[in-house]
């Protein structure tokens, strides 16, 4: 979600045109929903203020300076990784990998990468 945030950010920023980045928006939407059903269903719905607010800070602090949005787009390459070795790591310890396939590990390994 940060990466997908942070893309959309930069290139509003930089006045790119609008076909480049309508995707963003969508998929946005769908991984908040998402995050919201999540937070339902484990019980934590009182953190879902805690992250709008997180949203909303980060959205505006992005383009305080240049350097920041130009460094956070930089970073996003490494928080995807980052993300990704988290979740292998999870599928490590519960040795249940549910219904991810091989396919599919080695196609979001090789985006990220």
């Amino acid at each position: 979600l940060f990466s997908f945030l942070v893309f959309l950010r930069y290139q509003i920023y930089y006045g790119y045109p609008l076909q480049t980045y309508l995707e963003y928006p969508i998929i946005i939407t769908q991984d908040v929903i998402l995050l919201l059903f999540i937070l339902r269903f484990s019980g934590n719905t009182k953190r879902a203020l805690f992250y709008a607010v997180l949203f909303w800070g980060g959205w505006y602090m992005l383009t305080l300076r240049k350097w920041i949005i130009d460094l956070a787009m930089n970073l996003c390459t490494l928080i995807s990784a980052a993300s990704k070795l988290a979740q292998l790591r999870c599928l490590w310890q519960t040795k249940d990998s549910g219904q991810v396939s091989a396919l599919t590990w080695s196609m979001a390994a090789y985006t990220s990468a």
